[in-house]
C-alpha cells in the first residue's frame, strides 16, 4: 500500500482548496460558516487500521472534539475525518491513463465535503441504515456533479463522465 509522495501531497492541497471553494460557492457558505464544519483530511500514512478500506477511495469517519472558541469558551462538536485511501487512488490512476490526480482528488474531496455539509445540516444522518446510505451516495454524487459540471479544470469532464452511473437510481 503506497502512500502519496510529497509532490502528490502538494496536489492534494491544491485539490482541497478547489473543492472547498466550489462546495462553499454551491451551498453559498461564507468563510465564517465554513468554520462550523469541523473536518480534516488524513492520508494513508496517518490512518488507523480501522480507517483503511479496500473498496472506497475515501472513508468519512466521525468523532467528537472539544473546540476552543473565544465567544463560547469550549464547545463539544462533531468532527469529521476525510480518510483518503492513497493506495486505491494511485491504483486507479495506474489503471486508467485518462485520469489525472488533481481533477480526481477534486471530485473525491468535493464528494466528501458534500457529505459533511449534509450531515452537519441534518439533511442526512451519519449513521443511516444501508438503503438510506445507498440513496445518500446517489444524492451526493448528483450534487457533486452539479457543483463541478461547469467548472473549468483539465480532465475533470472525464472524471465526471466516469461517475455518471453513480448518479442514477440503482436501488431496487
Amino acid at each position: 500500500m503506497a502512500p502519496f509522495k510529497q509532490d502528490e501531497l502538494l496536489i492534494l492541497s491544491d485539490a482541497l482548496d478547489i473543492a472547498e471553494d466550489a462546495t462553499g460557492d454551491f451551498f453559498k457558505l461564507s468563510t465564517g460558516q465554513w468554520k462550523r464544519y469541523c473536518y480534516d483530511v488524513k492520508t494513508l500514512s496517518s490512518l488507523t487500521m480501522g480507517e483503511i478500506s479496500e473498496s472506497a477511495l475515501a472513508v468519512l469517519s466521525k468523532g467528537r472534539r472539544i473546540l476552543e472558541d473565544f465567544e463560547l469558551k469550549t464547545k463539544d462538536r462533531d468532527f469529521y475525518f476525510i480518510c483518503l485511501q492513497d493506495h486505491l487512488i494511485l491504483r486507479a490512476l495506474k489503471r486508467d491513463r485518462h485520469l489525472s490526480l488533481l481533477p480526481f482528488l477534486v471530485y473525491i474531496l468535493t464528494h466528501e465535503l458534500v457529505h459533511i455539509v449534509r450531515f452537519c445540516n441534518f439533511f442526512q444522518r451519519f449513521d443511516a441504515k444501508e438503503k438510506e446510505r445507498l440513496e445518500e451516495e446517489e444524492r451526493v454524487h448528483s450534487t457533486t456533479f452539479e457543483i463541478l459540471k461547469d467548472f473549468s479544470l483539465l480532465k475533470l469532464d472525464y472524471v465526471l463522465d466516469s461517475y455518471q452511473g453513480h448518479r442514477m437510481c440503482q436501488i431496487g
